[in-house]
């Protein structure tokens, strides 16, 4: 048999909770993604309490609270302990995004599943890695092998590769195709046939083709457009550090074009942050940021439109006016959202536009119903200082608190006393007690008994002395030609202590806090929550424009076809999109297509038998490799053997090997090659499918790219034309896009 490979989802199936999987691996346990929602339901997160002490690894796919919101109190709560990977943007911004959370919550309610402490403690452990880079785990995960590649829907966003004896499980949830202004295109279609892709189904019914890039951004500022200039203010509800960042670019570009003077600003608790972090972060990014900042050092986060703001006050103080507020959270459940959307909702002049569909339960998600509600309720709550009584009664409470913690402490600080051994050290007068942290001296009288701990504490005084001596050490040092010798060690700033102090000091990149993070933080006065409930009249206009990055229903399907895994789990989608996709596969793209319910555990085993066989020196010195992008082929004419440890090996052959036939190594496409032979000169076209190159030779693809079963069906590439010189021409240029071996 294979690698034995059992997934069991946690959250996230047969609708759109957080997403959350146990994948075992030989016996490897794997959390993929540690999501909560918005609304922080800690019900959602029972099946993770019942696993978490199994855990052996943690891989996180996105920056976003769906994918990682529930790792701080997972930590915390639940005694999950093991490693953390995951891309350096995913670590940075999954971080601003918690303390986004945690600081919008605290203002507004009791907040206490988690604390700043628990989300500094949790990214602690991360490992960080670079795109592509193979991660080999050690000890019981001896042999497996992990890999981040590009997924394109949020910056560091990854679909994770774990390979193990040669074969592929796949992890690619909320990957999108299309190569947007920040970010690549995902790599998803690079892999062919994985032994196991997961993947989810949250698009799968959304079949509507979508609008090219530059019409889609011309609409969405159009809008805007028109509502500033007809006196109304626009509020985008966002996410902290995720989609906000190509909304940005958008509306940057857009006014620089259009030299606009409406101002724009970015509130959210962590905004100057986000916005140095994405500064940083250009080689994460589109082929086209990387290049501009290459030849003209050009950064594209340097906005010159967009102001950043960290406090709703600073929001309060800017000059009335049409403006554009982007503003956490996307939900508006919490976060400056909630309360600008409270504001502006009854004016008919403003707009609320929604970039990404609410999630499932929240006010963002009833707002974009068809028909959307006249009127909804919503509960404001505020953080006001302490005053009068209630604050005369706190500091009673605190100081009764105090004397007992205090009472509590002298009480155990004496039976330590009491119950001590102290040691006959009378032969040595100036004897450290290493077991004996508070010893009583007994025959000082009052005096003596009153300073007892700033004398004695640490050292037992022996009974021959008249008082306590406090003890010398006579430091002998290691001296050469060029001094004291050293410990260079005692000298290193290790790098985890550094990494905890950027985390401490919120994760800026001036090793400053934003303004308004700090005062919450350091803002010890004391306070109280106020709430009330009201009801508020939706008259401002409300609009859904598609901005989530991810790709549509028909691209997923191509994409899985293209892939054709052996074997597919579907994940994260409503019951209906779910079954649809479920259906679609087993048709087109293989016969093991999976959807399992929560806490369900499907076994998704290969059926491949693989084997490992050492290659002998004998065998290796005659071969001959061809180089193949990042790898080198060679053909192997070999016969099975055995080495004196029992281990299967190939060795060469005992009689001449027979001739084979040629072997076409590569995967040619027809765009690419058009560009290439126009490079070389010849005047090429797409006419009817074909590629028409020059006057008389036509290329083109025949057969079938899939068949059911998930296999790659048979291409071929056919040249068409009379046996002219360009014929030959064009022939040896598709040769060469190829290796025979």
């Amino acid at each position: 048999m294979g690698t034995s490979v059992q997934v069991t989802p946690l959250c996230g199936v047969y609708n759109e909770n957080p997403l959350s999987y146990l994948i075992s691996i030989d016996g490897f346990n794997f959390l993929i993604d540690c999501g909560w929602n918005d609304v922080f339901d800690p019900s959602l997160l029972q099946p993770l309490s019942r696993v978490a002490s199994t855990i052996d690894a943690v891989l996180l796919s996105h920056p976003d609270t769906l994918h990682l919101g529930a790792l701080p109190y997972a930590m915390k709560h639940f005694g999950l302990s093991a490693p953390v990977y995951s891309t350096e943007p995913v670590f940075r911004l999954g971080l601003l995004t918690m303390y986004d959370q945690y600081l919008s919550r605290k203002q507004v309610s009791e907040f206490d599943l988690f604390t700043l402490d628990d989300i500094d403690s949790a990214f602690q452990s991360v490992t960080r890695l670079t795109y592509s880079q193979n991660y080999h785990l050690s000890g019981k995960g001896e042999g497996i092998v992990i890999a981040p590649h590009v997924a394109g829907h949020l910056l560091g966003g990854t679909v994770w590769k774990i390979t193990k004896d040669g074969e592929d499980v796949i992890y690619a949830v909320d990957f999108n195709r299309r190569k947007e202004k920040h970010l690549n295109g995902t790599v998803l279609e690079s892999f062919v046939r994985p032994a196991v892709l997961i993947t989810d189904a949250y698009n799968a019914l959304n079949n509507q083709p979508p609008k090219p890039q530059r019409e889609r951004d011309r609409d969405f500022v159009d809008i805007i457009s028109r509502t500033l200039e007809g006196g109304g203010n626009v509020l985008l509800p966002v996410d902290t550090a995720g989609r906000v960042l190509e909304l940005l670019l958008v509306l940057e570009e857009h006014w620089s074009l259009k030299s606009l003077n409406f101002p724009i600003y970015f509130l959210t608790y962590v905004s100057s942050s986000t916005i140095d972090y994405a500064k940083s972060f250009l080689e994460w990014m589109s082929d086209a940021i990387a290049k501009s900042f290459e030849t003209s050092r050009d950064n594209a986060f340097l906005l010159r439109h967009v102001t950043l703001l960290v406090s709703k006050s600073e929001l309060d103080k800017v000059p009335d006016g049409p403006k554009v507020v982007l503003a956490s959270m996307a939900s508006l459940e919490a976060g400056f959202s909630h309360d600008i959307f409270v504001e502006w909702a009854s004016d008919v002049k403003n707009l609320i536009l929604f970039t990404e569909r609410g999630q499932f339960g929240t006010l963002a998600r009833m707002l974009q119903a068809d028909p959307p509600p006249k009127a909804v309720k919503v509960t404001m709550s505020k953080r006001v200082p302490l005053t009068g009584e209630e604050l005369i009664a706190y500091e009673e409470e605190q100081n009764r608190l105090k004397k007992e913690e205090a009472l509590k402490a002298s009480l155990v600080k004496e039976e330590e006393s009491k119950t001590s051994l102290v040691p006959d050290n009378s032969s040595d007068p100036m004897v450290i007690d290493t077991h004996n942290k508070h010893s009583s001296l007994d025959g000082l009288g009052q005096h003596g008994s009153r300073f007892r701990d700033v004398l004695i504490d640490g050292f037992v005084p022996p009974s021959s002395s008249v008082a306590p001596m406090f003890p010398f050490y006579d430091n002998t040092s290691d001296w050469d030609d060029f001094g004291e010798v050293i410990n260079p060690d005692d000298y290193v700033i290790k790098d985890e202590d550094m990494d905890q102090g950027v985390m401490r000091i919120g994760g800026d990149m001036d090793g400053k806090l934003d303004e308004a993070s700090a005062s919450l933080i350091l803002d010890t006065t004391p306070s109280k929550v106020i709430s009330n409930e009201l009801t508020v009249q939706v008259k401002s206009s409300l609009i859904y424009m598609d901005y989530e990055g991810r790709s549509d229903g028909r691209s997923v399907k191509s994409i899985l076809a293209h892939v054709a895994p052996l074997k597919l789990v579907l994940v994260h989608g409503s019951a209906e999109a779910t079954e649809h996709l479920k259906q679609h596969c087993l048709k087109h793209v293989c016969p093991h297509v999976y959807a399992p319910k929560s806490e369900e555990t499907i076994d998704v085993t290969s059926d491949l038998c693989a084997y490992k066989v050492q290659l002998s020196e004998k065998l290796m010195s005659n071969v001959l490799f061809k180089k193949l992008g990042d790898y080198e082929i060679a053909w192997v004419d070999a016969e099975v053997g055995k080495t004196e440890n029992d281990m299967l090996s190939l060795l060469p052959l005992s009689t001449p090997a027979p001739p084979h036939k040629s072997v076409v190594v590569g995967d040619l496409k027809m765009a690419d090659f058009k560009q290439f032979l126009a490079s070389k000169g010849v005047k090429v076209e797409f006419a009817g499918g074909a590629l028409r190159c020059g006057e008389y030779v036509t290329l083109r693809k025949v057969g079938v790219a899939n068949q059911k079963g998930g296999g790659s069906g048979t291409q071929q590439i056919i040249i068409e034309g009379p046996l002219c010189e360009d014929y030959y021409k064009i022939r040896e240029y598709l040769y060469s896009q190829f290796y025979l071996l």
